[in-house]
């Protein structure tokens, strides 16, 4: 449909919850009416008292695709995306075979997706010793901005880079005033001083908070240096939250995320063997994330994601429970929005602060504030239709990423997407899935 309508007794407009009639036209929203209006023969979709929100935007997911399918490719990465209302993702640059790290391999990865995606795909390039001749070209075929690991990636083609690589390639970047996202922990043979390799307690003491804080001190070192956007991702140590509070008042170029893992579990109730909750950053304690949480209604942490990584069943050691050896990531992608739904639920936030964290502040990393992101004239009409009142238990069955491995496996989650929306076409309704509307967003001068 080219026109139409969709009201809500609840519309999420920037902070507020408004009943309101968004009119949709050629795939913006062009028209903003309070209450439940006419529409004098328009066609229009009622959905209550459900919510109408923008789409969830993900600028930290892993695909896989092209070289490792067998992990997860871009078809179902995607269609569990759209059915968790993520209408805009940006992808990673490790996980694929070859890495993203050069224009070739770019040019591979964007082959492998246009047609295939069931969301919005945007892409990082990934910044690794001796790559620093590729950034421009990268930048010219369309990424979003850059990746790099301050420690092992966990895939040996995406080497982590040192202080030495990155006095390289900053420059180049801070040029187009591209962000550089940054896994930070400086690693230590801490790593190996493991008697139990099934102990969650012991893995979690192999990376401690020590790593991350140190890191994040020479990121923001270097960012002030360059003045150079950088961008953690993924915090996991609460003792950085200083650090990070004083760099922002400096008015340095910095932002930070967190994921959905670090907000909804704690280190305490973590069994021995339990491999499907192993990530780097590991999950902490709960006093370690309850002030994670203060720092993400403070403003100090700017959103959160999902760090979907997805891997095999066999490497993620479900059967030796060895967190020494397992795959470092939690697939969680469809999730995102109930998982962090159910947790604020609980500590007396509002759908506008998810909103802020999964939507609006999520759009600005990769540049796309002006058109994604929030529900407003002249923006795309990327929605999403939340019923937030139910609730549902994540089975294998309902789980529409390739393989069916995450710690949410049995939980009770509350609030359902019931209906998706890319550019005001319907591509999801109620577990049915539609033509295949994803676009792949690619960096404009």
């Amino acid at each position: 449909m080219t026109a139409f309508a969709i009201h809500s007794n609840r519309t999420i407009i920037g902070n507020q919850v408004k009943n309101l009639t968004v009119v949709v036209q050629n795939g913006l929203i062009v028209e903003l009416l309070d209450g439940n209006a006419n529409m004098n023969g328009l066609e229009k979709i009622d959905v209550g008292d459900s919510i109408l929100m923008p789409g969830v935007i993900d600028p930290h997911v892993h695909i896989n695709e092209p070289g490792r399918t067998a992990w997860e490719g871009f078809d179902t990465a995607t269609k569990a995306a759209i059915a968790g209302g993520i209408t805009t993702l940006v992808e990673m640059p490790l996980n694929a075979s070859p890495v993203t790290t050069t224009v070739k391999a770019f040019e591979a990865k964007l082959a492998s997706a246009y047609n295939n995606i069931h969301t919005n795909v945007g892409f990082w390039g990934g910044v690794v010793p001796g790559n620093e001749n590729e950034i421009e070209g990268l930048i010219n075929k369309g990424v979003l901005g850059f990746k790099a690991f301050l420690t092992h990636s966990g895939i040996d083609e995406f080497p982590n880079v040192t202080e030495a690589d990155l006095r390289k390639a900053m420059p180049i970047i801070a040029k187009l005033n591209l962000p550089l996202l940054v896994h930070c922990e400086l690693s230590s043979n801490l790593e190996h001083q493991t008697t139990d390799p099934t102990s969650y307690q012991q893995y979690l003491a192999s990376r401690p908070k020590e790593w991350e804080d140190s890191a994040i001190a020479l990121m923001i070192r270097l960012c002030e240096e360059f003045n150079c956007p950088v961008h953690i991702v993924h915090l996991s140590s609460a003792n950085s939250i200083d650090q990070i509070a004083d760099a922002k008042q400096r008015g340095l170029p910095l932002t930070v995320e967190t994921g959905q893992h670090y907000l909804f579990f704690n280190a305490e109730e973590i069994p021995d063997s339990a491999t499907a909750f192993k990530c780097a950053p590991p999950i902490r304690e709960s006093a370690n994330n309850n002030l994670l949480w203060q720092a993400l209604e403070n403003g100090i942490i700017d959103f959160v994601a999902t760090d979907h990584s997805p891997a095999p069943p066999d490497l993620k050691e479900l059967l030796s429970g060895d967190f020494v050896k397992a795959w470092g990531g939690i697939s969680s992608i469809q999730f995102a929005l109930p998982v962090l739904w159910t947790a604020s639920l609980q500590r007396g936030f509002s759908i506008t602060d998810i909103c802020k964290w999964l939507c609006q502040n999520p759009g600005k990393l990769p540049g796309l504030s002006a058109s994604k992101g929030k529900i407003a004239v002249g923006y795309d009409a990327d929605l999403v239709v939340f019923n937030d009142k139910k609730s549902f238990i994540v089975e294998e069955e309902n789980i529409y990423h390739r393989h069916k491995i995450t710690p949410y496996l049995g939980k009770n989650l509350f609030g359902i997407v019931e209906q998706t929306y890319l550019a005001g076409i319907k591509v999801f309704d109620n577990g049915k899935f539609f033509l295949n509307q994803g676009k792949v967003i690619l960096h404009e001068f």
